[in-house]
């Protein structure tokens, strides 16, 4: 956060900066990333999709089953380990350096080191399983309710004294038996429609979807006798990405204002702006929930945080319990499409586009999104508001309290002004903007609103670390699957054959649509966005489609995929904090999924309210 705002603040003053600063602080978002993903690991915080064992119904076979999972990870991070070697091994020598001096060997050593504690890591959890020393979460609520006291280090397999130090030589034994392997080249004589096997048996095993994906480029490069380095290669080229930066700033921004009582004033400022009817209060809950996770990147922490405090507001507004658990888990997807959000600097990244750009053109199609998402809720509700509601009763109270709830809620009205315009006015680059924003945001908590404490700002650093770790694991080596994918030229065969059956745009479009839809609903949106994007943006550019109206149409479809099972993560986060069965939660956003679908098609058929802004604004593309 320091190093990009000393640049900015050094290069008037010396006609130069730090030295090498951008690399410096690209290959410290390398620590950060590896780092943050050993940390997400410890608290189980890696994405996977579930576990089969759970359908035994018998805790026993569950930790059996997960167990086996993770060990088959280990060995997944062993092989990367040896990736990541051979990639540091090929600058040994060399007189390549970061910065000051520092060689960049050392840096890329990160990769292979970090690797491989998460391996050890994941090892030493598997074999406290199979020991019968850590328990799953489930078992413990479920099977042993006297055990509730139990803090969460207590089932942190580092804490266990005894059997540790064996968990540990065994994990190290299984990491080196996953190096061993690569080193050998055993995968290539294995046949392709086995390894595919073994990889759907450790997804449904509950293991990393991060492992998964290693172990489906592992066999993929092997058969095509690429070496494994390469995999490492296009990990190391994501991480050190010159915008990459910006994601956790970014983050961290959005983590700092949202620990204090921003919600409450934020919520406070909607409802004195829209009022306190059904429709007043519904559209302020998705105003709302579509800022918060802009800002603090995660649809379910913004679940977690509000969902409590929304549900009372709905219910007062006489609004159905079920639509108002529907409208506050989906309100809270839409914030993809608006500044800062990660997946939005993501596709920007990837597709070339500039982030300022990028951000501009999400402001319209989140609008459309959010009144999709009201009037649909309006026409399909159950019941409606009784004459004299409560938002006609209080009119001219709200309209009365509005300046006080806007002075109140200054500082959270400043910061996209903060992060947006330092960035559009092009003063900025995008890491700048986001340090800027980021060390605006701890000044405010920290001295000015005085609602964190330090405790708590390392609090927020440590989860912007596992938030961004654990992303970086998947987009890392999904990028290696993708550049495979071009390698063998299926962009290019992608065209062919959909061109053979169909050259109208908008029966393209309409396919397009529907497709994303079904892998927001399989795949983490991550994932899908390193690997989707750059097969199909020629495939839409083909059909006329402007990069940028592709990616709101991109973005707009996995939103919707935040809400299907089994990869929407909204619904469980839903379930566990208003404590309802997930069918119950999946029939409750099926009216706000509908109304979503029916905004990706305007937007479709309307790319002009995707660049109108941009272009009024004459924004490079």
């Amino acid at each position: 956060m320091l190093i990009p705002v000393l640049e900015m603040m050094l290069r008037p003053l010396h006609a130069r900066g730090i030295d090498n600063a951008p690399s410096l602080v690209q290959h410290l978002g390398l620590l950060m990333s590896m780092m943050g993903a050993l940390a997400a690991e410890r608290h189980e915080g890696l994405a996977r999709l579930g576990n089969i064992g759970k359908l035994f119904h018998n805790p026993r076979w569950e930790s059996i089953t997960r167990a086996i999972g993770l060990l088959m990870s280990v060995v997944m991070c062993g092989a990367l380990g040896f990736a990541g070697l051979e990639l540091a091994r090929s600058e040994w020598g060399s007189t390549h350096t970061l910065s000051y001096g520092f060689p960049l060997a050392f840096a890329q050593g990160l990769l292979p080191l970090g690797f491989v504690l998460i391996g050890l890591r994941l090892g030493e959890r598997a074999c406290a399983l199979l020991a019968g020393q850590l328990q799953s979460q489930g078992e413990l609520e479920s099977h042993h309710p006297h055990h509730s006291h139990l803090s969460p280090e207590s089932k942190d397999p580092s804490t266990v004294s005894l059997p540790h130090l064996g968990f540990s030589i065994v994990a190290a034994i299984v990491c080196a038996a996953g190096y061993g392997l690569a080193q050998t080249g055993w995968i290539e004589n294995c046949p392709f429609p086995v390894l595919i096997l073994i990889l759907l048996f450790m997804l449904a095993l509950d293991a990393p979807i991060f492992a998964v994906m290693a172990g489906l480029a592992w066999a993929l490069f092997a058969g095509e006798g690429l070496p494994l380095a390469s995999l490492a290669l296009s990990h190391y080229q994501i991480t050190i990405n010159p915008s990459l930066p910006a994601l956790p700033l970014f983050t961290l921004a959005g983590l700092l204002l949202a620990s204090g009582q921003s919600s409450q004033r934020l919520s406070a400022l909607f409802i004195s702006i829209f009022g306190a009817g059904q429709i007043g209060t519904m559209t302020a809950v998705a105003v709302l929930c579509s800022c918060f996770t802009a800002l603090t990147g995660g649809s379910g922490v913004t679940i977690l945080a509000l969902g409590g405090l929304l549900m009372p507001l709905l219910t007062r507004a006489n609004y159905p319990e079920r639509q108002s658990m529907g409208l506050i888990t989906s309100a809270s997807a839409l914030g993809v499409l608006l500044a800062p959000a990660v997946p939005l600097i993501m596709y920007a990244i990837i597709a070339r586009i500039p982030i300022n750009t990028m951000f501009v053109a999400g402001i319209v199609p989140a609008v459309l999104m959010v009144m999709c998402l009201v009037l649909l809720g309006l026409v399909m509700k159950t019941r409606s508001s009784p004459k004299g509601s409560l938002g006609e009763e209080r009119r001219h109270e709200h309209h009365a309290t509005f300046l006080s709830c806007a002075w109140a809620a200054k500082w959270e009205l400043l910061a996209p002004v903060v992060a947006i315009g330092s960035l559009v006015s092009g003063l900025t680059t995008p890491t700048e903007s986001a340090a800027i924003t980021a060390l605006y945001a701890a000044t405010v908590q920290l001295l000015f609103q005085r609602e964190i404490d330090l405790k708590a700002f390392w609090a927020s650093l440590t989860q912007t670390a596992q938030l961004i770790g654990g992303v970086m694991l998947i987009m890392g080596l999904a990028l290696g699957l993708t550049n495979y994918l071009i390698d063998q030229g299926i962009p290019d065969q992608a065209i062919e054959q959909f061109q053979s059956i169909t050259h109208n745009k908008y029966w393209f479009l309409l396919a397009l649509n529907v497709f994303l839809l079904i892998c927001g609903a399989l795949m983490e949106i991550y994932a899908a966005l390193i690997v989707l994007v750059p097969l199909l943006l020629p495939l839409a550019m083909s059909y006329g489609v402007d990069p940028l109206h592709f990616g709101i149409i991109f973005l707009a479809n996995l939103e919707i995929g935040f809400l299907c099972p089994p990869a929407g993560m909204n619904i469980y986060f839903a379930a566990a904090v208003f404590n309802k069965p997930i069918h119950e939660v999946v029939r409750s956003v099926l009216t706000p999924a509908l109304a979503f679908f029916i905004g990706s098609l305007i937007l479709s058929c309307v790319p002009t309210l995707v660049t109108f802004l941009p272009d009024l604004l004459e924004m490079s593309r």
